[in-house]
């Protein structure tokens, strides 16, 4: 009960628990996680990360694209805890998981990004949301005929949908995409 402020997730400090915790759910050794960490201090001095400044960083990596659509969508999935931020925890974890994880571990973090309602599906509106914003992040414009992205959307359910719910689960999603080159690079290009 005393306890309950210990874990100071916003902490600017790291700790040995957050270190030993880091270590274990990621490839980082202690040296690379106190380089991140002093990094992501850089960029926010309170140890938080809030939604407009995630955005405002994402765009330099995509200055031809719109990231806002695509950041929001990404931003609720890092922030685990659904507090409106994203701690260092949170952050590491998630470059983590769609820089070094297997194939299988970057295919999850994108259907939890796609699992827009988090119901542990992804229905034809929620893909079709991804795909937009996804267009937008990359400044693409053509969406008419097979990029439609309500089309594309359709199209990719109805070829990885194996429980036949027109809506994919995890296990479709991350089984479609391994086995469909073009998907994988479209829903996840970097797995």
């Amino acid at each position: 009960m005393g306890n309950k402020g210990a874990k100071k997730s916003g902490s600017t400090e790291l700790t040995t628990k957050q270190i030993a915790m880091l270590r274990a759910n990621t490839k980082y050794s202690e040296r690379e996680i106190r380089e991140w960490h002093a990094g992501f201090l850089r960029d926010c001095p309170n140890g938080r990360l809030d939604k407009k400044k995630f955005i405002e960083v994402y765009k330099q990596f995509y200055p031809q694209g719109k990231a806002d659509n695509f950041c929001k969508l990404a931003f609720d999935t890092f922030d685990a805890n659904d507090d409106g931020t994203i701690d260092f925890d949170e952050f590491l974890l998630a470059i983590s998981a769609t820089s070094h994880g297997d194939i299988d571990d970057r295919l999850s973090v994108a259907f939890d990004m796609y699992d827009i309602s988090d119901d542990g599906f992804i229905d034809q509106k929620e893909l079709s949301k991804m795909i937009t914003a996804m267009y937008d992040l990359v400044g693409e414009t053509d969406r008419k005929g097979d990029r439609d992205p309500k089309k594309r959307a359709t199209e990719i359910i109805t070829k990885l949908d194996v429980g036949g719910d027109k809506k994919l689960n995890k296990q479709e999603f991350i089984a479609g995409c391994k086995n469909d080159p073009v998907i994988r690079k479209l829903l996840a290009p970097n797995a």
